[in-house]
């Protein structure tokens, strides 16, 4: 994935936490307010130790001293509390910023990508941002304002004390500016392995039965490790340099404060200042620490938290559908048309082309079957139409309008479409039936029954409302088939893809299955691949396709008489996929 923002990280930033401006402005003021009652503390301080040696009456000044303690206490809280409370929401505008751009990603995109890795820009990515883009942004702000006062309350105390801690304060600096580079880069490597180890982490557990079936549990554990390792590398070496940068700023007010409580003694002993105002300036130079090291933390938080930025605008640079309505589409139940005029098509760039001048015209209405060897661009067909990928030349007509002048969401709305491996969603079964048609509950009964999912339902143990599971593993792969055919169903489409639907199905479930495509096709167009000539037999037309193109259309009888390739298959391939019994015996001694 390319590694180009298209703004910089700080511009981003900001566009984050520009909605909560008043919030931020109120934690800003309140920090302010925090800082005020703690510069006041020294001063009274120095007049309590007046007070001290001219025997005045102090129990206003201790008064005076608790109210600010205090209140120090109770401001600064409260400005926590909002500040954290904005953090949350910026983290919460992100991710849901991102997920939005995620769920619209146009297909070839998502190919593109490791779906590990996306979720770990979701996750791990936007908590990233939970510090620099609000807490960091106030306290940047706010720790300038109060070192900037501290400076000047030192300055009238005593200038020269004042340089000797400045320049202390400027070898800090040096140190930093050559550390915080490098906290950057390192923050960047150890994103970008948390990223790939979720990435190692989605493929094992996504395919868990097939790493189980092929023993090779101690290969992904090892694969997985490795991944492990890198991201802790990565991360010891963001957390080394951080270390270093955060300790600096200390280091130097410690050193300082040596220097000062030297060279301030010998002041006093030469009179050039009193022991009160030598106290003073030393608190003044406690109260520096925390500015201080709150701008070296907010500089390493600026270099993760724009790390993170980079990632989360790669995300949003990649190409996406629009977002469309499909409740806008206007209704229509008549079956569609559909056409291919010299369709050519190809995956990617560095892959050769799958389609090469494909045409085909289906009439509105009946079923159409499309066959032919593996790899000859059948399914590929259904792709285009759903617009998931889009065709390098050559046009995609449904109903004589190009699918590129349909609305998207309303070219979707109008099609039913089954996968050939038939997803079934973690959820309960009515979740799955109703995925493509909320609203279609009225439908459920009938379409059930259609589809003989009511013997299927009958045993799980809560109705419609049990859960079925990751990927569906708590039904049979015949069942899940019949749950995407009936999800498909309920939304009682104009045009319904169905790829290789009959794969995982019974002779009886499958028998059951041609009746329903079969009355479907009375009022929708069906477009079919099948390898089962059960199947293929009854379609109205059948498309035969070769190395990605059309060779022949017809009815059975007429392909069997006149094209090669599908005789061979109607002999071969079709019959090899075709259980014992019914059609497929009867077609047995079919040439």
């Amino acid at each position: 994935m390319s590694t180009q923002t298209s703004q910089p990280a700080w511009r981003v930033l900001l566009g984050y936490v520009r909605p909560f401006r008043s919030a931020l402005v109120l934690g800003g003021v309140l920090s302010l307010a925090t800082a005020a009652t703690g510069l006041a503390l020294p001063l009274v301080v120095r007049e309590l130790i007046e007070g001290f040696g001219s025997g005045a009456e102090i129990s206003g000044l201790l008064l005076v001293m608790t109210l600010l303690v205090l209140t120090n206490a109770a401001i600064g809280a409260f400005g926590s509390f909002l500040l954290e409370r904005t953090a949350e929401s910026v983290v919460l505008v992100a991710r849901r910023q991102l997920v939005s751009r995620l769920l619209w990603l146009r297909i070839p995109a998502l190919d593109e990508t490791e779906p590990g890795d996306l979720m770990s820009r979701v996750s791990a990515d936007t908590t990233l941002l939970r510090e620099v883009s609000s807490q960091s942004l106030v306290s940047a702000v706010t720790s300038s304002l109060t070192l900037v006062a501290t400076v000047t309350m030192m300055a009238l105390l005593d200038p020269v004390l004042l340089l000797v801690t400045l320049a202390a304060l400027g070898l800090a600096q040096v140190v930093l500016g050559v550390v915080v580079p490098r906290i950057s880069r390192a923050a960047k490597v150890a994103q970008e392995s948390v990223g790939t180890m979720s990435a190692a982490l989605e493929r094992a557990l996504g395919n868990l039965r097939t790493v189980k079936a092929s023993t090779a549990e101690a290969r992904e554990r090892d694969r997985l490790h490795d991944a492990a390792l890198e991201a802790w590398r990565g991360g010891v070496q963001a957390a080394k340099w951080q270390a270093v940068a955060g300790n600096t700023a200390g280091l130097a007010i410690q050193l300082s404060f040596i220097v000062v409580l030297g060279l301030g003694g010998a002041r006093v002993v030469s009179g050039a200042i009193d022991v009160a105002t030598l106290v003073a300036f030393l608190l003044y130079l406690y109260y520096l620490m925390p500015p201080m090291r709150e701008l070296a933390h907010v500089a390493t938080q600026y270099q993760v938290g724009a790390a993170a930025v980079a990632r989360i605008q790669e995300v949003e640079s990649l190409p996406a559908e629009p977002h469309e309505s499909a409740a806008t589409a206007a209704v229509d139940a008549t079956p569609a048309a559909v056409a291919f005029e010299q369709v050519h098509f190809r995956y990617s760039a560095d892959l050769p082309e799958v389609h090469h001048g494909v045409t085909f015209a289906i009439p509105p209405g009946g079923m159409t079957a499309f066959v032919g060897p593996s790899g000859a661009g059948k399914t590929t067909v259904f792709s285009l139409i759903e617009r998931f990928y889009e065709p390098e030349s050559g046009r995609i007509l449904v109903d004589g309008t190009d699918v590129h002048n349909w609305s998207l969401a309303g070219l979707r709305a109008a099609i039913g479409y089954v996968e050939q491996d038939a997803p079934v969603l973690s959820g309960t079964l009515r979740d799955n039936l109703l995925f493509a048609a909320p609203h279609a509950e009225a439908d459920l009964d009938q379409v059930l029954a259609v589809t003989r999912l009511e013997a299927v339902i009958s045993r799980l143990p809560d109705d419609l409302d049990t859960v079925v599971g990751h990927r569906g593993v708590k039904l049979s792969g015949g069942e899940r088939q019949r749950v995407a055919i009936a999800r498909a169903l309920l939304r009682r489409p104009r045009l319904l893809l169905l790829d290789e639907v009959t794969s995982q199905l019974d002779a009886v479930n499958e028998a059951a299955l041609r009746e329903t495509i079969a009355e479907a096709a009375r009022t929708t167009t069906v477009l079919v691949v099948a390898h089962r000539l059960s199947t293929v037999t009854m379609a109205d037309r059948i498309v035969v396709m070769d190395t990605g193109q059309v060779r022949a259309v017809g009815t059975h009888t007429e392909l069997v008489a006149a094209d090669p390739l599908y005789a061979e298959l109607a002999t071969t391939q079709l019959l090899a996929n075709t259980d014992n019994g019914g059609i497929a015996a009867s077609e047995s001694s079919t040439p």
